[in-house]
């Protein structure tokens, strides 16, 4: 399933990582439970540039980094690698805009979120 017709995995599938990988980060250092925390990333923007095929059964390792930390929003640079390549397969960003979780308008990402993302900051 992971191939397409074209026998490569398809390009919407690269946005799923790039979601993946960023609130697994989130999740993984305890800033963000995605059934409870109060404040909750909205993706508002992301873009990929595809630079080598990946296709099944090649291992897909995730890097994340942060380009931008704003009050409310955090721009995310994302790279996906296949098998030990040290090249990238595909690069790209992925924005999120924090919201109260309930209202859904922006609100200021909590301190310790913030914390953690400068440790990624480039």
């Amino acid at each position: 399933m992971d191939n397409d017709a074209y026998g490569h995995v398809n390009n919407v599938v690269y946005y799923s990582w790039f979601d993946t990988v960023v609130n697994q980060f989130l999740i993984v250092n305890g800033v963000l439970d995605i059934e409870t925390s109060s404040v909750i990333g909205l993706v508002i923007e992301t873009q990929c540039n595809y630079l080598a095929s990946v296709a099944f059964p090649d291992v897909v390792i995730a890097g994340v980094s942060v380009s931008k930390l704003g009050n409310s929003s955090v721009r995310y640079e994302v790279g996906i690698f296949k098998n030990e390549e040290t090249s990238a397969s595909a690069q790209g960003h992925f924005v999120h805009v924090y919201v109260d979780r309930e209202s859904r308008r922006p609100a200021s990402i909590p301190d310790n979120m913030r914390a953690l993302l400068k440790t990624i900051q480039s």
